[in-house]
């Protein structure tokens, strides 16, 4: 290891924040397998439980279920119209070959 990565493994323990997504999105579970190539020309291919996923400027994407379900907390519409987080999180396994992270 040389002198730069050492500097550089020295100040990411000491430097890591934590950030939450702040971005809406619309999404839907896939029900079965979907190939698509997407705005930018990358080609997005999900199974059944993966998630579309489509931006506020209607790019969509596909994600993993499990990467997904990490990430996004669904939303609810009130009586008003007024969108509200669910008070009771979405219960899900964890998948089988995920690795527990480590700070």
């Amino acid at each position: 290891m040389n002198l730069e990565s050492q500097n550089l493994n020295q100040n990411l323990t000491t430097q890591w924040t934590v950030y939450r997504t702040r971005f809406l999105v619309r999404a839907q579970q896939l029900s079965e397998p979907l190939v698509f190539t997407d705005a930018l020309g990358r080609e997005q291919s999900g199974q059944p439980g993966d998630y579309l996923v489509e931006t506020s400027e209607g790019i969509k994407r596909i994600t993993t279920q499990a990467l997904f379900e990490d990430i996004y907390v669904p939303l609810t519409q009130n009586n008003n119209g007024a969108s509200a987080v669910l008070t009771q999180p979405v219960s899900r396994p964890a998948p089988a070959h995920s690795a527990q992270a480590t700070a």
